[in-house]
């Protein structure tokens, strides 16, 4: 029985016949698998910094892997890599204020404490609408990465206000977002990719 990568030389035209002893090598193209994306809020350059020393405060008493401030506005959806990343030179998302409501724990490795954001209504829809991605979770800022006690989150959210006692009065203008590669298996989080960016602009 002939493997199912070869072709019998007698199928062949006579110009592509090989000899008896020879057989034709047929590659073989590895379909794309589709992967895991979400678009982000990314904070300007000194938010992030007081967000990042915030994080570091965290970490270093409890743990966690290091973790880019974000907020996620959609995601996370199955796609092909084309399909994410399908033309988008004009965004119906407008550049918005993110304001911060509270500090919030859950049972969640991805999750034990968080920023609750308040987001203006429209950045739900128009996010949808410029990535196809409908699956919007709560607006809000993971600080922390890990599976903790009960306890140990209570302490986290208390640590939150000694390390920045003014946290909840946060707000900050939303210029970029980004189209990440997220591997929520992967909680070392070294997979995960920035594969795109935009600017956004306020409305005149």
């Amino acid at each position: 029985m002939q493997s199912p990568l070869s072709l019998s030389v007698d199928i062949l035209p006579p110009h592509l016949r090989l000899g008896r002893d020879q057989e034709l090598e047929v590659e073989v193209v590895k379909t794309e698998e589709r992967q895991s994306y979400s678009v982000w809020a990314i904070p300007p350059d000194d938010v992030s910094c007081r967000i990042k020393k915030l994080m570091g405060g965290l970490r270093a008493e409890f743990g966690s892997p290091q973790i880019d401030p974000h907020i996620p506005l959609a995601g996370s959806l199955r796609l092909m890599r084309e399909a994410a990343l399908a033309n988008r030179s004009d965004l119906c998302l407008r550049a918005f204020v993110a304001k911060v409501d509270s500090v919030v724990t859950r049972v969640s490795y991805y999750h034990p404490v968080a920023l609750v954001f308040h987001l203006p209504e429209e950045v739900e829809m128009e996010t949808g609408v410029d990535f196809n991605l409908w699956n919007p979770p709560l607006p809000q800022m993971s600080i922390l990465y890990g599976h903790l006690t009960e306890e140990e989150r209570k302490k986290a959210q208390e640590k939150v206000y000694i390390l920045d006692e003014i946290i909840t009065s946060l707000s900050f203008p939303v210029t970029h977002i980004a189209l990440n590669q997220t591997n929520y298996k992967d909680k070392t989080l070294r997979s995960w990719e920035k594969i795109a960016e935009y600017r956004l602009h306020f409305n005149n």
